[in-house]
């Protein structure tokens, strides 16, 4: 019961952080491990939300297209490998992604009803009532926690037993279909990443990190130590980030004197 509890949580925290944004709870490799926490089930967890990341990395809102959603995809999907239902992460990942085009769905009929509650919200701007914007404002964004915790809700009240047979029920065209479909958006995600990031100063670090990702020897710790020491060294050697110039800032701070002391002298 308490795991119920903690997920119903964690599905309306990640509803409410598609559009806040703050803590991220929303995006896989997030909500799903603290799913695995809630039912005791971390690896599956970590090893759904790492899988689900890849594929969701190039996934943003822009203007108003709206991307599916991570965070039913997630919490739903990491409910159904964790939880009773026991599925694996296989199949879990065919399950999220058309979990994320209902989630869009959600999101879009969602936000058609709180354009309402903005109309509403500026009636009381003009009227000067903060306390009815602020609730009209934390009724809207508990609107977006709903949407996720009410159908994950609704997911937990089918059986082990029945989801299983339904899984069983899919055609293995359709979920192997679903699973190279996932792996072609985790390059299209690298890809629209890679376009935001791609500078001539930035390359050679791309390409030496696909080069140390080859060593087996090098697990994933001590490729983030080598990573941080990288950008340490990059930001030291760039001058626009490189805080050691004491010659230019006893110029300004020269320059300054000469400023206050000339207009001493005119008072």
């Amino acid at each position: 019961m308490l795991s119920i509890i903690l997920v119903i949580i964690i599905a309306f925290l990640a509803g409410m952080e598609g559009v806040l944004d703050q803590w991220q709870f929303h995006q896989p490799i997030v909500a799903c491990t603290l799913v695995g926490i809630a039912t005791g089930n971390i690896a599956a967890g970590v090893a759904l939300g790492g899988s689900l990341q890849l594929i969701t990395l190039g996934w943003m809102n822009i203007g108003a297209a709206i991307a599916p959603d991570a965070a039913l995809a997630s919490v739903v999907s990491a409910w159904l490998v964790c939880g009773p239902s026991g599925l694996s992460v296989h199949d879990g990942i065919a399950i999220a992604i058309p979990l994320a085009v209902a989630g869009q769905l959600l999101t879009i009929l969602v936000r058609t009803i709180v354009v309402g509650l903005v109309h509403g919200a500026d009636k009381a701007a003009e009227d000067g009532n903060v306390r009815q914007m602020e609730a009209i404002h934390l009724t809207a964004l508990s609107l977006q926690g709903l949407r996720i915790a009410l159908p994950t809700a609704v997911v937990m009240l089918a059986s082990a037993s029945t989801v299983q047979s339904v899984m069983k029920a899919i055609p293995e065209v359709i979920t192997n279909g679903l699973n190279i479909g996932g792996g072609m958006i985790v390059a299209v995600g690298y890809a629209m990443v890679i376009n935001m990031m791609a500078t001539n100063e930035l390359w050679p670090w791309f390409f030496i990190g696909f080069a140390l990702a080859a060593v087996d020897k090098l697990n994933l710790i001590a490729m983030g130590i080598m990573g941080v020491c990288f950008a340490l060294i990059y930001m030291q050697l760039t001058p626009k980030y490189n805080s050691n110039n004491s010659g230019s800032s006893e110029d300004a701070g020269d320059s300054l004197e000469d400023e206050l002391d000339r207009e001493l002298e005119d008072l």
